[in-house]
């Protein structure tokens, strides 16, 4: 059973301004990439993340650490769940020494239009032990984003699953605040479409890749849509590449015949103010738990203007964000995560100004 809705005029939270204070604290933050790398069969004996990562971290000034953690595949590979847990202890023990918000998210996860019952039950039963785990961490410090990017499914069935699992995790503990996105891969346009969730203590997230034709370009694991490289941010006719021919007869040549008009600061702008709007809509807090640009294909001038644009618009929405990622395909550094391999470009794009 789907949790009841609201009516759009009612007030969801008396005296609910703290889950909206919650969410501003996770702005200015940034994804570390690394737990929820299923490709890689050693991934929990690698040290990562160090304590130097955040000193660094803390020095950009950021604010909050989204941690994504593939829980389900560690658990059917055999590999050691305590392992996992002792990675996500240290990641926390770190935040509180360095004054880090931390959400942990739930990724990599396979439910579908056609299993969410079961599968739900899954997710429900890792989030009880995380539940019990963290009964007595700060709820204003430590977050809860209960599934990355539900896939391309039946919006009822996505929020009939988000339903139970929130009901579950409020049996054990009803002061967490936790994180809640749309299906179609925490899309904005479902997101626009959803009617919350009768919970008067999430944050509503989604992601933010658009244009998904420049944030993607040359990206394998999408497809031949995206197969076009070299793409401006913003348009520029000069630079303009042709036309990768994998790309004819996919989306991403329609998506090429719309970037004139759709790369640029202004519709950044446009279709972020849809979720704006719906926020207003329904008096919740929103969160964008992911934007970024795979940095392999875009140049970095283009790259560090994309972000700044993004940065720049969530922060006039007044809305909280927080980049993907840290130090993998979309690192915000040239190299190694160094002061000296971040373009001075990059340093202007997140605000960083040294002194």
């Amino acid at each position: 059973m789907v949790l009841p809705v609201v009516n759009a005029a009612k007030n969801r939270f008396p005296g609910g301004s703290l889950v909206f204070k919650r969410a501003m604290s996770l702005d200015n933050g940034v994804n570390i990439s690394w737990l929820e790398h299923t490709w890689d069969n050693d991934v929990l004996d690698k040290n990562v993340i160090k304590a130097s990562d955040f000193q660094l971290l803390k020095q950009f000034g950021f604010k909050s650490i989204r941690l994504p953690v593939a829980f389900e595949h560690f658990q059917t590979g055999n590999r050691s769940i305590q392992k996992v847990y002792a990675r996500i202890d240290k990641t926390l023990k770190w935040c509180k020494l360095y004054g880090f918000k931390l959400t942990i998210c739930y990724h990599s996860g396979n439910l579908n239009d056609n299993n969410y019952l079961t599968e739900a039950q899954n997710v429900i039963a890792v989030w009880k032990i995380l539940t019990k785990r963290y009964i007595n961490q700060n709820a204003g410090n430590l977050f809860f984003d209960i599934y990355n990017e539900p896939p391309h499914m039946n919006p009822d069935a996505w929020k009939d699953a988000a339903g139970k699992i929130v009901t579950a995790i409020r049996q054990l503990d009803n002061r967490r605040t936790l994180i809640v996105g749309a299906s179609n891969f925490n899309s904005i346009y479902e997101l626009s479409r959803m009617t919350p969730l009768a919970d008067e203590n999430i944050i509503y997230s989604f992601h933010f890749y658009e244009p998904f034709f420049f944030t993607h370009q040359g990206a394998d694991w999408v497809g031949d849509q995206v197969s076009t490289t070299g793409v401006p941010f913003p348009y520029d006719a000069a630079h303009f590449p042709p036309l990768n021919p994998k790309a004819k007869n996919t989306p991403g040549e329609s998506h090429y015949n719309m970037y004139p008009r759709d790369g640029n600061e202004q519709s950044v702008k446009d279709k972020l103010q849809i979720i704006k709007n719906w926020a207003a809509k329904y008096n919740v807090p929103v969160l964008c738990s992911e934007y970024g640009v795979y940095n392999k294909y875009a140049d970095a001038g283009s790259r560090c203007r994309y972000i700044k644009a993004v940065r720049r618009t969530l922060k006039d929405l007044n809305m909280p964000g927080i980049l993907w990622d840290y130090n993998t395909n979309f690192s915000i550094f040239e190299g190694k995560p160094s002061i000296a391999n971040m373009p001075d470009c990059m340093k202007d794009a997140i605000g960083y100004h040294s002194k």
